[in-house]
């Protein structure tokens, strides 16, 4: 797959807590971009954050979180982009979750497989 060099970042903010039924919303995300055929995506896991209910979610030691920030990063043209988008919604809706999407332009300038 080429990847044109003007292309789009969306960032999704989720807690890793987040299920749809027994399965984590992030991976659901993935696989749903995977079977899309977007060009690429990425988990992040933070170590602390809050969102839209102000709790603070940590990873400290003394303060033990079950529901830590994850972003997911996802690359592509803007209209595979803007045509997953109602994809990410209805895992939203069939999971009850809340979260952040954010888009931004990307500038790409390297996208190849490894060769091996």
């Amino acid at each position: 797959m080429e990847l044109k060099r003007d292309a789009k970042l969306i960032r999704i903010f989720i807690g890793d807590s987040d299920k749809d039924h027994s399965t984590p919303v992030y991976e659901k995300i993935v696989i749903e971009a995977k079977k899309a055929g977007l060009a690429g995506a990425t988990v992040f896991k933070g170590i602390m954050g809050f969102g839209g209910t102000s709790r603070i979610h940590t990873s400290k030691i003394l303060r033990l979180s079950e529901d830590l920030p994850l972003i997911i990063e996802i690359v592509d043209i803007q209209e595979n982009i803007e045509h997953f988008l109602p994809t990410v919604n209805q895992i939203f809706e069939d999971s009850g979750c809340g979260g952040l999407i954010t888009i931004e332009t990307a500038e790409v300038i390297v996208y190849k497989a490894n060769n091996k």
